[in-house]
């Protein structure tokens, strides 16, 4: 695969994929890489916050997915773990030009979480570390399977997101005779009253289709590669339950870790970098 690279302003890049143009942002000088992967709705600028804290360790990769940020996706409702690697791959070797690219360090919030997991399955060989903050991806969401992995169900997750009404009441009335977590009916509700955010969800729902993680197989070979796997959950989070990790963890404690801090969703934040560190600090030394 040929790529280009276009600079823009100090705040990316763009690399040529295909008929893409897949936009990313780096940060920090330091010796040891960090892809990092950002959540749902969110962007590489969501990394931003850490070069301060590490960037003099690590030199921070984040590429912006297809249909975020300002990444220009023109190969279809489709993104494969393969476009994943290749694009990968050609950041490396941009940041450190090589014959065989280093292995990879993954930092992961939310979504990037699955897309980390569905990678490290498919190209376990190739990674070094991962860092998970409100992973996606372990757990299976049924609703979210059957909207993006069977075509009846991609039709009905079109029709809903083109004539939401209907989906909308049944969520308000779960949400108010208790049958459906309120924090999760506010959240449905935010994503469906909007028309420009309703065409986003479905896109990246169905385009990430490809990225499933295989819960038993990764942990199968976490074990027999030995990779460092960190993880982080906010107790309060409705969305990303951290008991899935507790229950991933086990007989992986010597390779997996799991801390769960007083917090809700929205762990990217700059308040907790140092917890943020810490997952790092497990697989680095770190000079802070």
């Amino acid at each position: 695969m040929k790529f280009g690279f276009l600079k823009t302003t100090s705040l990316g890049h763009f690399v040529l994929y295909k008929n893409s143009k897949v936009h990313y942002s780096t940060y920090g000088h330091g010796a040891a890489l960090l892809i990092c992967l950002h959540g749902f709705g969110e962007e590489a600028a969501s990394f931003s916050f850490l070069e301060k804290a590490i960037g003099h360790s690590f030199t921070l990769i984040a590429i912006n997915m297809p249909f975020h940020g300002e990444t220009v996706w023109n190969e279809g409702l489709l993104f494969t773990p393969e476009d994943l690697h290749e694009i990968i791959i050609s950041l490396v070797q941009t940041c450190r030009p090589q014959p065989i690219p280093e292995k990879i360090n993954f930092l992961a919030y939310s979504m990037g979480g699955r897309l980390a997991l569905a990678y490290f399955q498919q190209y376990p060989q190739l990674v070094k570390s991962i860092s998970l903050v409100a992973p996606d991806g372990l757990h299976k969401n049924r609703w979210y399977w059957f909207a993006t992995q069977t075509s009846a169900g991609n039709r009905l997750f079109k029709f809903t997101m083109q004539q939401p009404q209907y989906f909308l009441g049944m969520v308000k009335i779960l949400g108010k005779i208790n049958l459906l977590n309120k924090s999760v009916a506010k959240f449905v509700a935010c994503y469906l009253e909007d028309e420009t955010i309703r065409t986003a969800l479905y896109k990246r729902w169905t385009t990430m289709r490809r990225f499933r993680p295989n819960l038993p197989l990764i942990q199968q070979l976490i074990r027999q590669n030995k990779i460092p796997t960190k993880m982080l959950f906010g107790e309060h989070d409705r969305i990303i339950l951290y008991h899935r990790g507790q229950k991933f963890q086990r007989g992986l404690e010597e390779w997996v870790g799991v801390k769960t801090i007083k917090a809700g969703h929205q762990l990217l934040q700059e308040k907790y970098t140092g917890e943020i560190i810490e997952l790092l600090d497990g697989h680095f030394r770190l000079s802070l």
